[in-house]
């Protein structure tokens, strides 16, 4: 890991840390879930956003500002609000994505429950969810939480992420595999 980022995930998890603390004590660890999860989504929505948390052209009046009325606006709770001024009154917006990330991994490893990243060739319904799902419930014994996303260069089938474990089941992966063995033969 380089240096930057290993400064950028310390600093991620030590504002991690504290409002996970804070929210836990306040009893609002599904306040936090629902904060985390809408941060996230306004992210990966709002390029304005993204620019606001990683560029150095800001001020820090006007970062303070600007996140404090996207957190009255989102409705967040105190310790999010609370964390997300602090992180911009010491400059440390740029590591937002991993204070979400290591969030997520708190609230998950609270709940017992593990994230498993589905991507496939076409959307799926909720009854492929719901059985994928209790297929990985099975074998992993935690519950499961899907993150899902779409890649049509798959062709078709699965790949999906457990933790360390990954299970690649599309067409794409069997294809490069039957190329590969087909150049060992020739």
């Amino acid at each position: 890991m380089s240096e930057p980022a290993s400064i950028s995930s310390g600093i991620a998890k030590r504002y991690a840390t504290a409002i996970f603390e804070l929210s836990k004590e306040s009893k609002a660890l599904n306040a936090l879930e629902k904060d985390v999860d809408a941060l996230k989504d306004a992210l990966a929505d709002s390029a304005e956003l993204r620019n606001l948390i990683s560029s150095p052209v800001y001020s820090r009046d006007d970062v303070s500002a600007a996140i404090g009325a996207v957190a009255a606006k989102m409705g967040l709770s105190q310790p999010v609000a609370g964390g997300l001024g602090l992180m911009a009154s010491k400059r440390r917006m740029f590591a937002l994505p991993q204070v979400l990330a290591a969030l997520r991994a708190m609230i998950a490893d609270e709940k017992g429950e593990v994230t498993a990243t589905v991507t496939s060739a076409k959307p799926l319904s909720k009854a492929q969810e719901a059985e994928l799902v209790s297929a990985l419930k099975a074998r992993v014994g935690k519950e499961i939480k899907l993150e899902t996303s779409v890649d049509e260069t798959l062709i078709g089938g699965l790949v999906i992420k457990v933790g360390s474990q990954m299970i690649d089941t599309s067409i794409r992966a069997q294809l490069l595999a039957l190329k590969n063995s087909m150049k060992e033969v020739g």
